[in-house]
């Protein structure tokens, strides 16, 4: 369940228009008066939307607005909360792109990302922007574009840094320095922001004051990153890291030893897939469970296999599942030094010329008995939703008249995402649905129908709240 909160501060003449045009994507709206001295109260009375109002009579900040808004939440049931400014700078019509994501990965974080170049955006601010974003990355390793939103997803269960050093509006940074020392997985999403002229503008931002009340908090939570939150983070890692290595390094000595002894495609899939169950099965980080549907494809039946992709963990779980599976990756994949000895000695192929000049090698692998695996998405999702599926998958299903196995992965990207340096904690779980057969017209007349209904299929099973 999900609420809005609205903290608001002498924003009279916006906050009904921000109100209702937020009530359009979310019904259930908390709205903290944060000690406002103009007609906020004859607003919110004079409201066509219902809405939970939290008062109290002096002005505190907006990290104390923010903390009485998610207290208010937890106590109301609510399991996250969209936080958005009520100056009118944000646009609730990008509230459904955040949700988007948060339904998918519902343990995320999830923050608006702005155009810190915007028309009329005040130079003080943008230069605040960049000043917050880099000190975020000194003191957590992780980069973000935009610290300092307000619009923002929060998963109640998963807050930390409540007690917050500050109260004012700097105490959103304070949050996500707090989360990310956690180990908890912050994801950005482009977002419009409207900032009107000048004479039009109220801002209760003080430069000299403001500035020197950031710095002091900036120098705190350094000294905290040193003995507190980058050790955490590394120790985590450190933890989980070297089996994964260890694991790796195992896989390159059987990889020597196959190209040694000349093992054949087949006996080095087998050792393939004994390699990644192991490692998925004990690797300390993230517990690791497969479920089957009684009418999923049995092994011994070739299928076309396909899987969401937001971790490279993604192919070693998918190859838990099956003994003999022919990988058509990403050409990138032959040139890496990690990856390339398993591709080419697995027999992995590439796609880069299109599917139709891969139609014969698939079905000479049928024919000896493999199956296929194809993440349709082409690539990793970078904010863990599932993006287009390309129709390639659903091609070569019906060129080579195969059933479609749909595997639905969970839980990937909180080990390690696109571009993440850390390995988190997750429970990892891989679920084989029914299998889509090629006479099954239920999904569409055409493989490009076929693609696009499966594609909103995993999108709906994905989705937690």
């Amino acid at each position: 369940m999900i609420c809005a909160i609205i903290p608001t501060y002498n924003n009279a003449a916006t906050l009904a228009d921000v109100i209702r045009r937020t009530a359009r994507y979310i019904s259930d709206i908390i709205v903290v008066v944060d000690g406002s001295t103009d007609n906020t109260r004859s607003v919110l009375q004079s409201l066509d939307v219902p809405v939970v109002v939290v008062y109290y009579p002096q002005n505190k900040g907006k990290g104390h607005a923010l903390k009485a808004g998610f207290e208010k939440a937890k106590e109301l049931g609510f399991t996250h909360a969209l936080t958005i400014d009520s100056d009118g700078q944000h646009y609730p019509e990008d509230i459904p792109a955040l949700l988007s994501v948060s339904k998918q990965q519902p343990l995320c974080f999830v923050v608006g990302s702005r155009n810190l170049k915007a028309q009329n955006m005040p130079g003080r601010n943008t230069f605040a922007n960049k000043f917050s974003n880099f000190w975020f990355t000194v003191q957590t390793g992780m980069r973000l574009p935009d610290t300092q939103t307000g619009m923002r997803i929060y998963p109640l269960e998963r807050l930390h840094g409540l007690a917050l050093l500050t109260s004012r509006y700097e105490a959103e940074l304070e949050l996500l320095v707090f989360a990310a020392w956690a180990g908890e997985k912050i994801v950005p999403v482009q977002i419009r922001v409207y900032y009107p002229s000048q004479e039009e503008r109220i801002s209760h931002f003080r430069p000299a004051y403001d500035f020197t009340r950031i710095s002091i908090l900036n120098t705190i939570l350094c000294f905290f990153a040193l003995v507190y939150g980058l050790p955490r983070r590394w120790w985590r890692s450190m933890l989980y890291g070297p089996w994964f290595i260890f694991c790796w390094l195992v896989g390159v000595i059987v990889t020597c030893f196959a190209l040694l002894f000349r093992v054949s495609d087949r006996t080095y899939r087998k050792l393939f897939h004994y390699g990644a169950s192991v490692l998925m099965h004990t690797f300390p980080a993230s517990p690791f469970h497969v479920k089957r549907t009684p009418n999923a494809v049995p092994s011994t039946q070739p299928a076309i296999f396909i899987a969401n992709h937001t971790s490279v963990f993604d192919i070693l779980a998918a190859v838990t599942v099956h003994d003999n599976l022919s990988i058509i990756s990403q050409h990138w994949v032959f040139s890496n030094p990690f990856f390339a000895p398993v591709a080419r000695r697995a027999h992995f192929l590439s796609a880069a010329k299109g599917y139709e000049c891969i139609v014969d090698q698939m079905r000479a692998e049928v024919e000896k008995g493999a199956s296929v695996l194809i993440f349709p998405e082409g690539g990793r999702s970078i904010n863990g939703t599932v993006h287009r599926f390309h129709r390639g998958a659903f091609y070569l299903a019906e060129q080579l008249h195969l059933p479609i196995q749909p595997m639905l992965i969970e839980g990937t990207f909180h080990v390690m995402s696109k571009g993440e340096v850390f390995i988190g904690k997750a429970n990892i779980r891989l679920t084989l649905t029914d299998p889509i057969y090629p006479d099954d017209k239920a999904w569409g007349e055409t493989y490009q129908d076929v693609a696009v209904n499966v594609r909103k299929m995993y999108e709906q099973q994905l989705t937690h709240y």
